[in-house]
């Protein structure tokens, strides 16, 4: 618990700050936006409230054993954690449950664990760990830069299988922002987007599930009470909100007309009630913590602390990634991909991963500020 001394410099308040704030949004606009199905399902107005508060217990405590876990801990393991990670996700194949036709959740009594995003945050410190052992071969050399790119063709299988391509896109571009920082060439990006751009095209074109997102991303008001249902009345209520929102309680579409109005489409609520300049404040949070745990990573990586600092931007990516496919889906700049909004949406994986990553990120801070304070010593 040194790192919450008081007096104790050695952490950045600023990020603990942003996320205990998003976290408290994010109470807020759930306690509202589940009002009408936690009466309609459960018959308690706030069944879904009390879910999240409990999957905020669980995230809290995992981000303070995080903060207390040396970086060193990860890089030793991260190995093992990968093997664990993947028995998960071939178990949630056999045994999961199918929510909307995607088997994504091992039920575990008190919550539904999704193994596919406890995977992008053990990838993280898996591919960080290899990137920084590896980094003459993988940006020298071809067969280096292929061999994870074979083992997230591994993972792609798997989360495919669920389906769940947006995690797919979220860890792709998350191990190119990585290898990109390792000084890995232009080149070898262009091959494999082309590649990934081929695959991403068959895979819309053979799958009519995927097709029909990709045409109601669209032109969703071609099928206004069909496959462009949820985003048609996703922008009606972005609509209603206007440049300062109804108030808070007082969104519409809530009442019914939006389906996955607590987890996906929280936004479209959120931006409902507190309108543009209240999304302008949300997307302002986001990117606060975006760019501390960038640059925190840019910085280590000068002092040659390699692991620490890969770690750090691939957080960062995620965040930012997630954040941008979240609110540019439900909004319709984007084809819906079912990917929670960091730190807001309902979903006590979702909270837990995130939170942990927010824990790896203050350990990070806390071990490069100390660092820097023994060399001037």
């Amino acid at each position: 618990m040194q790192l919450f001394k008081k007096g104790n410099p050695g952490y950045d308040r600023i990020i603990l700050l942003t996320t205990v704030i998003l976290l408290a949004l994010g109470i807020v606009i759930i306690s509202s936006a589940s009002i009408m199905e936690s009466t309609m399902k459960y018959g308690d107005s706030m069944y879904q409230t009390k879910r999240h508060l409990f999957g905020i217990g669980i995230a809290f405590f995992c981000a303070l054993i995080a903060t207390m876990t040396p970086t060193a801990f990860w890089k030793k393991r991260s190995l093992l954690l990968m093997f664990f990670v993947l028995c998960l996700m071939i178990l949630v194949l056999i045994v999961g449950r199918e929510i909307n036709g995607a088997k994504r959740w091992l039920n575990l009594g008190v919550m539904n664990l999704q193994p596919a995003e406890i995977l992008k945050l053990i990838w993280i410190l898996y591919f960080s760990d290899y990137v920084s052992r590896k980094i003459e071969s993988i940006s020298k050399t071809i067969q280096g830069f292929l061999r994870p790119i074979v083992f997230l063709a591994i993972m792609t299988i798997l989360l495919l299988l669920q389906p769940d391509m947006g995690s797919f896109f979220v860890m792709a571009v998350i191990t190119f922002a990585i290898m990109f920082v390792a000084g890995v060439g232009l080149l070898k990006y262009i091959v494999v987007a082309v590649i990934m751009g081929i695959i991403c095209v068959l895979l819309i074109k053979f799958s009519p599930y995927r097709a029909r997102r990709v045409t109601s991303f669209l032109d969703p008001w071609s099928d206004e009470f069909g496959s462009g249902y949820q985003l048609t009345q996703s922008l009606m209520a972005y609509g209603r909100g206007g440049l300062t929102g109804e108030g808070l309680g007082n969104s519409y579409q809530k009442l019914g007309y939006l389906p996955e109005a607590h987890t996906d489409f929280v936004t479209a609520i959120f931006g409902e009630e507190f309108g543009f300049i209240g999304m302008c404040i949300l997307i302002l949070l986001e990117f606060v913590i975006v760019y501390k745990a960038i640059s925190l990573g840019f910085k280590i990586l000068k002092e040659d602390a390699i692991y620490q600092g890969y770690v750090a931007v691939g957080i960062g990516t995620w965040i930012a990634l997630q954040t941008f496919i979240n609110i540019g889906a439900a909004s319709g700049g984007l084809p819906t991909k079912g990917l929670t909004l960091p730190f807001i949406s309902y979903g006590g994986s979702s909270l837990m991963v995130f939170c942990t990553a927010i824990g790896i990120l203050l350990r990070i801070d806390y071990e490069w500020r100390n660092k820097v304070i023994s060399k001037k010593r």
